[in-house]
C-alpha cells in the first residue's frame, strides 16, 4: 500500500514523499488522475471520490482556475489574482485534505511564457512558506514552455527547478506540444509532428534537469490532444513512451527499467488501453479536466431539469401558489449534484488507472 511508503499518510505530500509515491505507482503500474479544481466544490468532489476509492490524488490548478479561486471579478494585469487564488487554494486544499484520509499532491497546472510572472509569485510564497514550515506550499508546478525553442525550454526549466530543489518541491516539464485548446492556449492548428517528442530530446532534458535535482517529471508529446473529440480522430502512439524510456536506460545505464517519470496530458476522452499501456511506459500522472467539466455540469443541468417547476419563483410551484421553494433552489442543493457526478467521474478514473485501492 502507498501508505507504506509514505512519511506522511494523509494530506498534502511534499518532497521525499511524492517520489516515493510516483517510484510506487511506477512499480505497481498505476498513475495518479491530476483533478483541475477551480472551487471549494470541485476541491470536495475530488477527495471524496479519492476517499471512497482509497486512492491518492493529484490536485492541480491552472492560471485560470486559481483566478476563479480569487473571483473573476479581480484584477489580473500582473497576474496578482491568479497567484492570490492559488494560494488561497492551496491553504484551503492544505485544511481541508486530512479530512479525508488519503495523500494528496498539490500541484498547478501549464506555465506557458507569458504566465511565468504566475509562477513566480506562487514561487515567491512557497518560499515563504518553506521558512516557517519546512516545506513549500506546494508540493510541485509545472512550467510548460513547449511552444518555445527546445534549447530556452530546458534552460530556463532547469532554472526553475534550480529554485524549487532547496525547498524540495517537484517540478513537471513539457517538450512536444499538446494539441488542442485549453485555458486560453490554442494549438488546434499546430503541426502533428510537433505532438511527437523524440527520444534525445526525453535524454538530453533528462541529464540536464537529473544533475539539478531527482524530483522532476516530462510531459512527453505522443499525439496528445486537449479537450474531447471523436473517436479516431486524436492517433495516440504510447509505445513512443517505452522507447523513450529504454533509449534513456541505455544511455545513462540506469538501472530503472523506466528511469524517467512521465506525465500524460489531454487524458480526457482516452481510451482505457490506450491509458494502461502509457502508464505500463513510466506515466505516473494523467490529467484529467474536460471530462470532469462536463460531468460537473450534469448532475446540476439534470436538476434543474427535473426541478424546473420549483425554480422559476421563489414561491409557488405545482404543490400550492404559496408554497415556498427555498429547498429547491438553495446553492447547497444543486451545487451538491453537480459534486455527486463530478464524483462518480473521478472515481471511474481511479479504476481506470488502477489507483483504487492503493492507498
Amino acid at each position: 500500500m502507498a501508505k507504506n511508503v509514505l512519511q506522511r499518510k494523509e494530506g498534502v505530500i511534499v518532497g521525499d514523499d511524492v517520489l516515493a509515491l510516483f517510484d510506487y505507482a511506477q512499480e505497481k503500474k498505476f498513475a495518479i488522475p491530476a483533478i483541475n479544481v477551480t472551487s471549494s466544490s470541485t476541491v470536495v468532489a475530488a477527495l471524496e471520490a479519492a476517499r471512497d476509492k482509497n486512492a491518492p490524488i493529484i490536485l492541480q490548478m491552472s492560471q485560470g482556475g486559481a483566478l476563479y479561486f480569487a473571483g473573476k471579478g479581480v484584477a489580473n494585469d500582473k497576474q496578482q489574482g491568479s497567484i492570490a487564488g492559488a494560494i488561497a487554494g492551496a491553504n484551503y486544499i492544505r485544511a481541508i485534505a486530512p479530512t479525508y484520509g488519503v495523500p494528496v499532491v498539490l500541484h498547478t497546472d501549464h506555465c506557458a511564457k507569458k504566465l511565468l510572472p504566475w509562477l513566480d509569485g506562487m514561487m515567491d510564497e512557497d518560499e515563504r512558506y518553506f521558512k516557517e514550515h519546512g516545506e513549500p506550499l506546494f508540493s510541485s508546478h509545472m512550467i510548460d514552455l513547449s511552444e518555445e525553442p527546445v534549447d530556452w525550454n530546458v534552460e530556463t526549466t532547469a532554472k526553475y527547478l534550480k529554485r524549487a530543489a532547496p525547498m524540495k518541491q517537484w517540478l513537471e516539464m513539457e517538450i512536444g506540444i499538446t494539441g488542442g485548446e485549453e485555458d486560453g492556449v490554442n494549438n488546434e492548428d499546430v503541426d502533428n509532428n510537433s505532438l511527437y517528442t523524440q527520444p534525445e530530446d526525453i535524454h538530453m532534458i533528462h541529464k540536464t534537469l537529473s544533475a539539478i535535482s531527482p524530483l522532476f517529471s516530462i510531459a512527453a508529446g505522443f499525439g496528445n490532444v486537449h479537450g474531447v473529440y471523436k473517436p479516431g480522430n486524436v492517433k495516440l502512439h504510447p509505445e513512443l513512451l517505452g522507447k523513450h524510456q529504454a533509449f534513456v536506460k541505455d544511455q545513462t545505464g540506469s538501472k530503472k527499467d523506466k528511469p524517467v517519470y512521465l506525465v500524460f496530458h489531454g487524458g480526457s476522452g482516452s481510451e482505457k488501453s490506450e491509458y494502461t499501456e502509457a502508464i505500463g511506459h513510466g506515466v505516473v500522472k494523467v490529467n484529467l479536466d474536460t471530462d470532469l467539466q462536463y460531468a460537473y455540469l450534469t448532475g446540476i443541468r439534470d436538476y434543474v431539469l427535473n426541478k424546473k417547476d420549483y425554480l422559476m419563483s421563489a414561491v409557488g410551484n405545482p404543490e400550492g401558489a404559496d408554497k415556498p421553494n427555498k429547498k429547491y433552489f438553495d446553492p447547497r442543493v444543486w451545487v451538491r449534484e453537480g459534486e455527486k457526478t463530478m464524483a462518480k467521474r473521478v472515481a471511474e478514473g481511479l479504476v481506470d488507472f488502477n489507483t483504487a485501492g492503493q492507498v
